[in-house]
């Protein structure tokens, strides 16, 4: 808290001293003048809630479909969007955080700084071992999802994320590759004003960040650059987490610039992320959960578990167009220098990406019914010159050489794997809509996807032959849709879609019989869904969103832990699965309460799925709780505001025999600050918060299919969080 708090006040003098000259000629406020403009901020709100519920629909548009933007109640998809701004002191230390109360995702938060949270919709993506997987994942419009379909989070800056948009649903007729739902971080916008600065700090549970963001916009409209804002953001990150063997220590920074030259909008990009140290405390058995669930494993700590990052990226976009005719094209290019010791091996990987896209759409009318045609092309390539040396960390340096850790006492020992891995991915896909009578629109969509994998062994030895190979891998993905808009902020809608998931190449290397190069018997999963669903308002006061879907999988990857050699996975097919659930939500908003609920029934399961003599036909696909209900109010008065939100799950299944379970749990957190009247330029809001407020001890993840018993990753304990948020302009 010393830190912290020192902080804070460096923060306060530096952004309160800022515009001291402006201060100068600015009326000192009197009590009656801060409590009238406190009264006049409230009737402002009020006025804006009062007009939120009708025009919440009505004024949003979607791009997230790759039409030009629209309303989302003319799409025959099932969508959320999740609007960060209106959930006061959130601390953005996760990805969890901004997706609450968005049905049919699930985010299991690992607490483990050396893996990223694993991101469920659908249940596709809970298999996964590192990073996201199944899901694709994009940053204002530029893929973070790699061409293999694997999505490392850990360097995204949550802090300049001003909204979220997700399709929930499989969506590969649009986004190819690893699409069993679309997940699209939007970046806050610029300040209106020329400058300004948001910053904030925030301690708990051992865990120290600090964020300042400035930003702000030109408004000139006149001449070829026809205005343009700018953002950038700093953040730092350290602590030693609620766990043992937990330490993280991090710093982002991401920058945005934008303008319109010509008629065309351009956006410019950079993230530069860097973690010299985040360690990697893994998972507990059922006892050692039950005893404290701070403790780490043993094995990670002996091994000394953990990785060090180094990421950048840049990116630039531009679009040009009107609201039903537009062009939008994007090239970005990126590097990541991973050095991951795990128990059984250390990883190194030097990556570089390479990609862009280019896709429009317009709108005629010369025919009987307006129609849109759309289409487009994306293609990424992945180079990672992978290196695994023999983990030695266990052996002390007193100890005798061997052939697999020759010099005692350093970390590193023999070569085990050393090879460069190729994955270039190209697609493209064309769509098409009528709008038909009495506002029913009806589309279609198909797309060719082309996945090369190709691995150089570079580690060749009269008893290590040449193991280099390719494989290419390629579906076509159909899609059908239809919506009826039924009422100006209201309509149904139904469609038929498809994906296909390769496997990445890590897990196509994994091989669990200890060969290398790329696995031949692995194949990509794919899906059908059917799906129907209301969406709109009631009443014009409740938000309301009800999906209903069935979906058929061949081939589902499933992930195992090999025996013998801990933390190393590898990857099965099983034969085939189905998935159906119901996805349900439901907010309003008032002069004083924000209120949502959301609820997630699914009942996934093995059709056929067989190993060796094992049969789990008709067992539970592990991973995704069969109810997930999570639930938030808000409430705001002269200032002061209060938020409890939370997250209920029923058990979950640990394996694929549906012999280990993680039991059912509840988990609350509380929070409460005040919106302090601007002070010349500057505002403070201080906040106050208890996550798990009832000190639940509970497996916020699971392990699926491990080793040595250790399936449970444990949820946050009850801890105390602070925030201090500062503005100033």
């Amino acid at each position: 808290m010393v830190v912290v708090s020192g902080l804070t006040c460096s923060l306060a003098l530096t952004l309160s001293a800022a515009p001291s000259f402006a201060q100068v000629r600015t009326p000192p406020r009197t009590p009656d003048r801060a409590r009238a403009d406190s009264a006049a901020a409230d009737s402002m709100r009020v006025r804006e809630l009062r007009q939120r519920n009708a025009q919440t629909l009505q004024g949003v548009r979607v791009t997230l479909t790759r039409d030009a933007a629209r309303s989302p109640l003319e799409l025959p998809f099932a969508w959320s969007r999740a609007t960060i701004d209106d959930r006061p002191a959130l601390r953005r230390s996760g990805v969890g955080e901004l997706l609450l109360g968005v049905p049919g995702v699930q985010v299991q938060d690992r607490a483990n700084p050396s893996q990223d949270p694993r991101i469920a919709i659908r249940g596709f993506g809970a298999r996964s071992a590192f990073g996201v997987r199944g899901v694709r994942v994009l940053r204002d419009g530029i893929p973070l999802t790699l061409p293999d379909g694997q999505t490392p989070l850990d360097w995204l800056d949550l802090e300049s994320v001003g909204r979220v948009d997700v399709i929930r649903g499989t969506a590969a007729a649009l986004y190819g590759n690893a699409a069993g739902g679309v997940i699209d971080f939007r970046s806050r916008a610029p300040s209106e004003r020329p400058f300004a600065i948001d910053a904030r700090v925030w301690d708990g549970g051992g865990m120290q960040r600090g964020s300042v963001l400035a930003s702000g916009s030109r408004r000139d409209t006149t001449g070829l650059v026809q205005g343009g804002g700018w953002l950038g953001s700093v953040t730092r990150t350290t602590g030693g987490g609620p766990r043992q063997w937990s330490q993280l220590d991090a710093t982002s920074a991401f920058a945005r610039a934008l303008a319109t030259v010509g008629g065309t909008r351009f956006e410019v990009q950079g993230t530069r992320y860097d973690t010299p140290r985040a360690e990697n405390t893994g998972a507990l058995t059922a006892a050692e959960l039950a005893r404290d669930p701070r403790l780490p494993d043993s094995l990670n700590i002996t091994r000394r578990s953990r990785k060090a990052v180094e990421h950048s990226q840049l990116s630039l976009a531009a679009a040009r167009g009107d609201g039903a005719n537009t062009l939008n094209g994007s090239l970005f290019v990126g590097t990541r220098t991973l050095d991951n010791p795990l128990p059984f091996a250390v990883v190194a990987v030097d990556r570089q990406v390479a990609g862009g896209s280019l896709h429009g759409a317009f709108r005629t009318t010369r025919l009987p019914w307006p129609v849109r045609l759309g289409g487009g092309v994306d293609a990424q390539r992945q180079v990672d010159d992978r290196l695994n040396l023999e983990n030695c960390a266990a052996l002390a340096a007193t100890a005798a050489a061997t052939a697999l850790c020759p010099r005692p006492g350093n970390e590193r020992g023999a070569t085990r794997l050393e090879q460069q891995e190729r994955v270039g991915g190209l697609g493209g896909y064309v769509r098409a809509e009528v709008e038909a009578p009495h506002r029913l629109f009806a589309s279609a969509a198909l797309r060719y996807d082309r996945v090369d994998f190709a691995v150089r062994d570079r580690f060749i030895t009269p008893t290590n032959l040449d193991d280099s190979g390719a494989r290419v891998l390629s579906a076509v993905s159909p899609m059908f849709g239809v919506s009826w808009r039924a009422r100006p902020l209201l309509s149904v809608y139904a469609n038929l879609s498809t994906a296909f998931e390769t496997p990445t190449v890590t897990e196509l290397t994994n091989q669990d019989n200890g060969a290398v190069g790329l696995n031949a018997l692995l194949d990509p999963q794919r899906t059908r869904t059917a799906e129907v669903g209301v969406k709109g308002m009631l009443w014009s006061r409740l938000r309301a969103d009800v999906a209903l879907y069935r979906a058929t999988v061949r081939d589902e990857l499933v992930p195992f832990d090999v025996p013998n050699q801990p933390g190393r996975r590898a990857f099965r097919n099983a034969g085939r699965t189905s998935r159906q659930g119901i996805e349900t939500s439901l907010g309003t908003s008032t002069s004083v309460f924000d209120i949502g609920v959301s609820h997630t029934w699914s009942q996934f399961a093995f059709d056929t799925y067989r190993v060796g003599t094992a049969n789990y036909d008709g067992k539970v696909i592990p991973g995704i709780p069969a109810h997930l209900l999570q639930t938030y109010l808000t409430a705001r008065h002269s200032g002061w505001f209060a938020t409890i939100d939370g997250t209920a799950s029923s058990r979950v299944s640990a394996n694929d025999a549906s012999t280990v379970f993680a039991a059912g749990y509840a988990a609350w957190n509380v929070r409460a600050g005040y919106t302090a009247p601007r002070v010349g330029h500057v505002r403070l809001e201080p906040t106050l918060g208890i996550e798990n407020m009832f000190d639940r001890r509970y497996a916020g993840s699971v392990v699926i299919n491990a080793t040595r018993s250790r399936f449970f990753e444990p949820g946050l304990p009850r801890r105390l969080t602070f925030v201090m948020r500062i503005q100033a302009e």
